[in-house]
């Protein structure tokens, strides 16, 4: 894969991924891949990520069978940054949300206020 020579990971050999709804755009999360969990991905066409704390690649919804089918892959003016479309199944949070972005910011009170609910029961699904 051409493409990967001329991305610029981190110090850590990490690039931040940024993860959108393939059908109507919503941002679904963020996640670090490194050249291995890229070229894994494309290789299944499900995404695969670099956990930093437990240090090994974890396919999304190999524990919870939520699973990430990757549609299509970006890379930023810069190289820094991958973009992955992706078809959804189930929850894309480890919270049991959609999306890992519920929470929007009330700027003038500076207060968090939840804008989704858990649309599966997190404890149930990421205890297995």
């Amino acid at each position: 894969m051409q493409f990967v020579e001329q991305l610029k990971f981190n110090e850590q050999g990490l690039i931040p991924a940024i993860v959108q709804d393939a059908e109507n755009g919503e941002v679904l999360m963020m996640a670090w891949m490194n050249r291995e969990a890229l070229l894994r991905t494309i290789e299944t066409g499900k995404a695969t990520y670099w956990s930093r704390s437990r240090q090994k690649f974890w396919v999304k919804g190999e524990t919870s069978g939520h699973f990430q089918e990757v549609q299509r892959i970006y890379v930023d003016c810069d190289s820094d940054v991958v973009l992955l479309q992706v078809k959804q199944t189930g929850a894309a949070c480890h919270t049991g949300t959609r999306s890992c972005f519920f929470r929007e910011v009330d700027v003038a009170s500076g207060e968090l206020r939840i804008v989704s609910e858990p649309i599966v029961n997190a404890d149930e699904v990421y205890s297995r």
